[in-house]
């Protein structure tokens, strides 16, 4: 079951869901919309003649840091790692990150696999940005990029993610939450 407006509303106000710097006007019938932050990872490209995720044979990025106001070009057949500007997370819910139609219809992709956000995890997301049309896609910080659900689960998860986490970051993020608190 997702969360609709009214249901996301009372869970911000009960902390069962976080929002940094919720706006009421990006609040959908059963969505949120969130901002892309100014931070790009481009990967190197003459870094490393191939990939070998087995053999741990991965690329080298370069972080851009584009500044309010001005753009970032992304060329067609391009990816980039981009960083929601929102931090967002539950304990209760699982969060799901989806396409805007909008820009999905231009061509512009948000996230290959990773849509997916476990109940425990308070992060701001990365986003995994593809251009698949014939021509560069313009992007700005603080542009509205994806939008995020809230599902119900049918039970407490056993494993909290808090505990799991792989991502070096993730420690920072929850570091981050709890001082919010």
């Amino acid at each position: 079951m997702y969360l609709s407006d009214v249901d996301i509303k009372k869970a911000l106000e009960s902390k069962d869901i976080v929002i940094s710097d919720f706006d009421e006007k990006r609040l959908q019938p059963a969505s949120y919309d969130i901002l892309l932050w100014n931070k790009f990872l481009i990967v190197k490209g003459s870094s490393t003649p191939y990939v070998d995720p087995v053999n741990k044979i991965l690329p080298e990025y370069e972080e851009i840091i584009v500044p309010d106001g001005e753009a970032f070009i992304l060329h067609p057949n391009e990816t980039v790692l981009g960083t929601s500007k929102d931090y967002f997370g539950s304990d209760k819910y699982l969060v799901q990150l989806w396409w805007k139609s909008s820009l999905a219809r231009i061509g512009l992709a948000v996230h290959n696999t990773a849509w997916l956000i476990n109940p425990g995890h308070f992060l701001n997301i990365t986003f995994e940005l593809g251009n698949f049309s014939r021509v560069p896609v313009i992007l700005r910080p603080g542009m509205e990029v994806a939008q995020i659900l809230f599902s119900q689960i049918s039970s407490p998860c056993q494993k909290d993610y808090k505990k799991i986490w792989r991502y070096k970051d993730g420690e920072a993020n929850f570091v981050a939450y709890e001082e919010k608190k």
